[in-house]
């Protein structure tokens, strides 16, 4: 009795990781919101172009790979981790199976996720960057600072992950 019950807990708590179906679907909802906003950028700006200087096309190209990047960002973590989490995905095409697909560990999927963050932290100070003297933008020192600070943060953060990792991969070997 006492057995089954127990398996029968098990079973439960094995399939609860289904729970996480739905947060997946959101982040397809998500990737969708990008694919939308990267395609009214390219609406607002492609008309514009004949007037734009050099400066403002890096900028929309910065402000188009950023949602790139992020795209890229929920791609891994919605892949990885419904196959991690879930279920393995049945892709019936061999050749449509992306080649990391199944390899991404959680700490692999975590290296990937700041480092993603990390570019686009660096996109999006390097736009402020670009941004400084212009007039209308009402750039301060102290929020460029706080930028440069923050960004630093995602950086070391990173680092120290990395760290961790390769410490953690030492210890294994031994």
């Amino acid at each position: 009795m006492a057995n089954s019950l127990e398996r029968g807990f098990e079973k439960t708590l094995f399939a609860s990781r289904w729970l996480m179906a739905p947060m997946y679907l959101g982040l397809v909802v998500s990737l969708a919101m990008l694919v939308y906003v990267f395609g009214h950028e390219l609406v607002i700006y492609l008309p514009q172009l004949p007037q734009m200087g050099a400066d403002k096309v890096i900028l929309v190209v910065l402000t188009l790979i950023d949602l790139t990047l992020a795209g890229n960002l929920l791609l891994i973590v919605l892949f990885s981790g419904y196959e991690s989490f879930v279920s393995r995905l049945d892709v019936t095409e061999a050749q449509e199976r992306l080649g990391w697909m199944g390899t991404v560990d959680f700490s692999g999927l975590k290296m990937k996720l700041i480092a993603s963050i990390v570019a686009i932290s660096a996109i999006h100070l390097l736009k402020r960057f670009m941004e400084i003297g212009k007039a209308d933008k009402g750039l301060y020192a102290d929020e460029l600072l706080w930028m440069v600070v923050i960004h630093m943060v995602f950086v070391l953060s990173g680092v120290l992950m990395a760290a961790m990792d390769w410490l953690t991969a030492q210890s294994r070997k031994k």
